[in-house]
């Protein structure tokens, strides 16, 4: 009599995760427009935020690359308020007292003309100036404050005591003046143009202005000599310490009247405000990537309920829960990392465009490429979830006969 037979139990197979990644890429080729639909939410929600961070680093790098050529050793003294609440003046040795200090290396000074106002002729209605201000100014001015003559020549010692003046960029624009030679209407007398300015970011006010040589603003124009604006270079060690002191120098009478600021503040000013609002973006990114997210989670759903005959095939063949859940989860990430890389690439050409068109450096920061795959990845894993542990609980049975 024959021996009866060890039976040995069958174990399930192992998948690989090589195999598991196959699986998942099957499901995704065999629906490319619904792959392609679902993705593009991810994308969408990854470009945003990356163009988000990488036009405001560009940004950054921006203000940095203009502060490092313009320097952060400009200091400006300009007039405050008497104890009364009027205006006060700076008096008219206010430049020569601030030049004694010893960490100055350059001190230049632009003079408020009141009641003179320059026209684009003589027949132009007074009062319509078109906000340009006009001021006397020196030949120390344009090195002092980092300036830079587009067209034509600075005010220099042939011309500083004749009726010539100068416009800012914004003054030429609102004149339609640029060409040297040109002739204005400038407190009821004839001055020539010799000369158009760049803008002028450290000292924004000169932008908006005409300004004439000092010594031609007193004999044409009856200007009093008061500086409105004085401009200060210091060494880069001492600029604190000159600061401590300028008002007390500039104006030993009333130092309480005296308004001493650092004009590269205003641009560091600035970056801080663009980096709140850059946090309101990226939230409004994150918004997008959720609700991207919830597309891929649909997606998914509706493939357990389309695949339920493979699902239970698989099942009849062998394949365990465990296996299942696995193929979903992986086909989740797999449809989440191709809207994830698409959206890097769509953000980075984005910031690179628009730093192209505003001449800014490009700078896309490894971290935010690196927490945008990270952060498409999560949500995958999480939108896919849930349809992988629907898909892994269907019976055989079930899922071959749809019930």
């Amino acid at each position: 009599m024959s021996r009866p037979r060890r039976v040995t139990s069958l174990r399930p197979a192992r998948l690989r995760p090589a195999d598991i990644v196959r699986l998942g890429g099957t499901g995704l080729r065999t629906r490319p427009l619904r792959v392609v639909l679902s993705a593009l939410g991810i994308a969408i929600g990854v470009a945003a935020m990356v163009a988000v961070v990488g036009i405001s680093s560009s940004s950054r790098a921006e203000v940095d690359r203009r502060l490092d050529s313009l320097g952060t050793n400009l200091l400006r003294v300009a007039p405050g308020q008497t104890a009364d609440g009027k205006k006060s003046s700076l008096p008219k040795e206010a430049v020569p007292m601030i030049g004694r200090i010893g960490p100055v290396q350059q001190v230049a000074a632009v003079g408020a003309v009141e009641g003179a106002a320059v026209y684009r002729n003589e027949h132009v209605p007074v009062g319509r100036t078109s906000s340009v201000q006009v001021a006397a100014a020196g030949p120390q001015l344009l090195p002092a404050i980092g300036g830079r003559v587009v067209t034509g020549r600075w005010l220099d010692s042939a011309t500083q005591d004749y009726p010539a003046v100068v416009l800012g960029s914004q003054a030429a624009r609102r004149l339609d003046a640029y060409t040297p030679g040109t002739r204005l209407w400038l407190g009821g007398k004839w001055f020539s143009l010799v000369g158009v300015l760049d803008p002028v970011p450290l000292a924004p006010e000169i932008d908006s202005s005409a300004l004439v040589g000092w010594r031609a603003a007193q004999t044409y124009l009856h200007f009093d000599g008061h500086p409105s604006n004085v401009y200060i270079r210091t060494e880069n060690s001492r600029v604190t310490a000159v600061r401590d002191v300028l008002a007390a120098t500039a104006n030993p009478a009333g130092p309480n009247e005296v308004l001493v600021s650092r004009p590269s503040d205003a641009l560091a000013a600035r970056e801080a405000t663009e980096s709140a609002l850059t946090g309101l973006l990226l939230g409004l990114g994150g918004v997008a990537l959720l609700v991207g997210g919830v597309g891929v989670g649909n997606t998914m759903i509706i493939s357990v309920l389309e695949r339920r005959p493979e699902i239970g095939l698989r099942r009849s063949l062998g394949a365990t829960s465990g296996q299942i859940r696995g193929q979903f989860v992986t086909e989740s990430l797999l449809l989440s990392a191709l809207g994830g890389f698409g959206g890097l690439v769509l953000g980075t050409s984005i910031t690179a465009g628009y730093a192209y068109a505003r001449v800014w450096p490009t700078e896309v920061p490894v971290w935010s490429t690196a927490a945008g795959i990270a952060v498409t990845l999560v949500i995958g894993g999480l939108a896919g979830l849930y349809p992988a542990v629907r898909a892994g609980r269907l019976a055989p049975t079930e899922a071959l006969t749809g019930g």
